[in-house]
């Protein structure tokens, strides 16, 4: 069976319908080459890889199947708490952390002290609270069982199996545009099956004494963003220590690891950090670049070099692969695979599966049992000139310097870059047209509103359009920011919407047996950004001066001297074209047509013409994304289940 899926765990009511509904829950295949079985603490149970934590009375409260992630587990009397991430937490820590916390605040607060890169679920006074991170990495949703009442789990697509939910057209359509904001990236694709915004958290009450009925779900905001107020040294302290606990947490202790080295700064920085941890050995993988011009290679031979030549905190054998240009696959490759993972929902890294997966099969090769990614570099440490905005606020002279300098670097002209920077519009307003028929905005256009302003593709139908710009509109009648500040809104949603992404080469991993991480996505590395002054954090003449002051004394002083930054566009171009039969057969019997989404003639001829104007200015990748996905989902478990006759009230007697 395509997609299954591998690794999930649920959060199910104290009821004979939970305990019902935890019998109906789909059992993922191993990975292949899995390097360890499943790790729980506590007194949970374990049967054929499933870890099921009990209510007090004795029903299952959290069933777990995780392939790499960690399960630890402590009770003290009817409290309890329960873990799900990268690393064992001793008992001792889960005790400080449970002892005296009376609510979900006092909770937060000891569970501060942890790297932030787990799913937390607690009972505390009878009451369950589930979270995941506010980097939107972990990620928590609910629905309502027809018996059993509010489920939580971490994968929409269990709920979906349990509640039989089908799928929902508008927010499917919704993925076929390239940038999808807050609040509509909250919009699971399956009808009855709902978000909890990262951020939040979801609690989920007891049943009242003497009665079977249960209150909905609320959410709690248990987040907020720490203000901008440390100066640089401090904050690169903060951010260094930060990343060195996220990459301890994954891979502390193993003896085989693996990294991404591309060359740029924030791969780098990963490659030295898990030198760190002190394993017997570490393989760095280049993937070779097809462009002549590309410098990545070149940075990543340097930094194997600084590598071998600064001595370590232990001694690690240092293995440098570099995969041939030749080797790797152009995008839209082998489109077929992606029937392997059920992903949240369509991704649009997609069509670059096929060489995700080429660089972690080489790094399975090599026997590492862990490999680490610089996944989120961009979007934590790059900075986007939104943030002018909320500089101009306080201090304007700072401000307009910046971005002059930036203004210049990327050709903005004087009087509209002034205009953005004066526009003062509020969040719904600007939602409410951020898709527009107009056309995409040009590359010398300011970027100071609160998101990128884009239009519909053009192959997508009329019926796709008109879906998408519904839900905008309903999304602008109620939405509020992340954050007041348009910067700080911009750069937390980028970050979000990156994690989201990432999910999918996770997911790659599972399917070879190789755990893959990204810690840069850390509560904590974003929380120790966030903290650092603007114009500290981020500068048109430094390129991520936070990260580089961060790491000094762990990367040698020569690497984080690069400024540029290579792409593979040329490559996405080049796969239209070797790939074009491949895309062609993909819109032949196109679900999405099916579903009225998109024009599959029109998808048709731009496959015969992959070098058309048309796919310049519009990019395939979240169609091709949608597709594929599409095909996965209804292919994961086709045939419908009887929906139980047994009403709420009959199964919890």
């Amino acid at each position: 069976m395509p997609g299954q899926l591998r690794d999930y765990f649920v959060v199910l009511p104290d009821s004979a319908a939970g305990a019902a509904a935890a019998g109906q829950l789909p059992v993922p295949e191993a990975a292949a080459g899995r390097s360890s079985a499943p790790d729980v603490t506590g007194p949970a149970r374990e049967v054929a890889d499933t870890l099921t934590v009990a209510h007090p009375s004795g029903r299952p409260w959290v069933v777990a199947r995780p392939l790499v992630r960690k399960v630890s587990h402590l009770a003290r009397g009817e409290d309890a708490l329960v873990l799900i991430g990268p690393d064992r937490v001793p008992d001792a820590v889960l005790a400080g952390i449970l002892e005296g916390a009376r609510d979900r605040t006092g909770l937060e607060r000891r569970l501060a002290r942890l790297p932030g890169l787990y799913h937390v679920v607690a009972r505390l006074s009878g009451k369950s609270w589930i979270r995941g991170t506010a980097t939107g990495l972990r990620r928590v949703y609910h629905a309502r069982h027809p018996a059993a009442g509010t489920i939580a789990s971490d994968r929409p697509a269990v709920l979906a199996r349990l509640i039989d939910a089908p799928l929902d057209e508008s927010a499917l359509a919704l993925r076929l545009l390239d940038f999808l904001p807050h609040p509509l990236s909250r919009r699971a694709v399956w009808r009855g099956v709902h978000e909890t915004g990262a951020g939040y958290g979801l609690a989920l009450p007891a049943a009242a004494p003497g009665t079977a009925a249960v209150p909905g779900p609320t959410e709690h905001r248990w987040w907020e963003p720490p203000p901008g107020e440390l100066p640089l040294a401090e904050g690169a302290r903060r951010v260094g220590e930060a990343i060195t606990a996220s990459v301890r947490a994954h891979v502390g202790g193993l003896d085989r690891i693996s990294c991404e080295l591309s060359g740029g700064l924030d791969s780098t920085v990963l490659a030295f950090a898990a030198r760190e941890t002190g394993p017997a050995a570490l393989s760095l993988l280049t993937v070779a670049a097809r462009d002549r011009y590309s410098e990545d290679e070149t940075w990543a031979r340097r930094a194997v070099e600084a590598a071998r030549n600064t001595a370590a905190t232990t001694a690690c054998a240092l293995d440098h692969h570099v995969v041939p240009a030749a080797d790797a696959p152009y995008f839209y490759a082998d489109l077929a695979a992606t029937a392997a993972e059920l992903n949240d929902e369509p991704l649009p890294v997609a069509p670059g599966r096929a060489r995700a997966e080429l660089l972690l099969g080489r790094a399975r090769a090599t026997g590492s049992r862990y490999h680490l990614t610089g996944y989120g570099g961009d979007e934590i440490f790059l900075g986007l000139p939104h943030a002018y905005q909320d500089l101009f606020h306080g201090n304007p002279f700072t401000a307009w310097s910046h971005l002059g300098g930036l203004r210049h670097q990327l050709g903005w002209p004087l009087l509209p870059t002034l205009k953005a920077l004066l526009d003062r519009s509020a969040f719904p307003r600007w939602l409410a047209g951020a898709v527009t028929a107009a056309p995409q905005p040009v590359a010398r256009t300011p970027l100071l509103s609160w998101g990128v302003r884009q239009s519909p593709h053009p192959w997508l139908t009329g019926h796709a359009k008109t879906l998408i710009a519904e839900e905008f509109r309903a999304a602008a009648e109620h939405a509020e920011p992340i954050d007041p500040w348009r910067g700080r809104h911009v750069d937390i949603d980028g970050v979000r919407m990156g994690a989201r992404h990432f999910q999918a080469m996770e997911d790659i991993g599972m399917t070879l047996g190789l755990p893959v991480a990204a810690p840069l996505y850390d509560d904590r590395v974003l929380e120790a950004t966030l903290a650092v002054r603007l114009p500290e954090r981020i500068s048109p003449w430094r390129y991520k001066p936070l990260l580089v002051e961060a790491m000094r004394g762990v990367v040698p002083d020569a690497l984080p001297a690069r400024t540029t930054k290579d792409h593979m566009s040329s490559d996405e171009h080049q796969g239209l074209r070797e790939h074009a039969p491949e895309l062609a057969e993909l819109w032949t019997g196109s679900r999405l047509a099916e579903h009225g989404l998109v024009d599959s003639r029109h998808l048709l001829r731009l496959a015969a013409e992959p070098f058309s104007p048309v796919l310049v200015e519009h990019s395939i990748s979240s169609t091709v994304a949608g597709e594929t996905w599409l095909r996965t989902a209804e292919n994961a478990w086709p045939t419908p289940r009887p929906t139980p006759t047994t009403t709420p009230s009959e199964a919890s007697l």
